[in-house]
């Protein structure tokens, strides 16, 4: 990446202006020529050449979630693959491939625990203590399923999940890895008690 590339994806935040798609390390993420906007590679294929065009596309919101199948099943395998394999690389190095959990931030590339890390060890501690998923969702004004996917979120254990692939992060741990298969263990047991 040259370093007008890196100054502009800095000044963006590393995020695509259309999607908010965030990527730490720049993966994914394009500069869009001659308008120099930061867009994901997904927004930046189908992006008008037309600066009237572009900013009426801009201005189109979509959010990045819905775009994740485009990524996920590589739309335009032939140019994506190489691309995939080297994130897939950069999992495996334990680099952070997607915008950071709760509980922790981006510092010079790097995820850190934030001041929201001592919530997620107590949203384990209440699961465990045998609170519902509504009592801690209320108690965080945090949706059910946000509650869900923290607790079912291997990077409080420092590891990374990347195409179905877990790989030992280069980030700090919030919870340890008995208290995070306990709570795997207890959402076995409510699924199998629903039944």
């Amino acid at each position: 990446m040259d370093s007008q590339t890196k100054t502009i994806l800095e000044q963006a935040g590393f995020k695509c202006t259309k999607c908010g798609f965030y990527s730490p390390l720049g993966s994914g993420l394009e500069v869009n020529k001659p308008s120099n906007i930061v867009l994901c590679s997904i927004c930046n294929t189908f992006a008008p050449e037309d600066a009237e065009q572009l900013k009426s596309y801009i201005s189109e919101e979509v959010a990045w979630q819905e775009l994740e199948t485009f990524r996920r099943y590589n739309y335009n395998k032939s140019s994506h693959e190489p691309h995939k394999k080297g994130m897939l690389n950069k999992a495996k190095q334990g680099n952070l491939m997607a915008r950071p959990a709760f509980g922790y931030q981006v510092i010079n590339g790097k995820l850190e625990p934030n001041e929201d890390s001592e919530n997620v060890r107590l949203i384990f501690k209440e699961f465990l203590d045998g609170k519902s998923l509504n009592q801690i969702s209320r108690v965080y004004s945090i949706s059910v399923n946000g509650i869900k996917k923290i607790l079912h979120n291997f990077t409080y254990i420092g590891k990374i999940k990347f195409a179905n692939q877990i790989s030992q992060g280069s980030h700090s741990s919030i919870i340890t890895p008995e208290i995070f298969n306990e709570a795997q263990r207890r959402f076995e047991f409510l699924k199998k008690k629903d039944k």
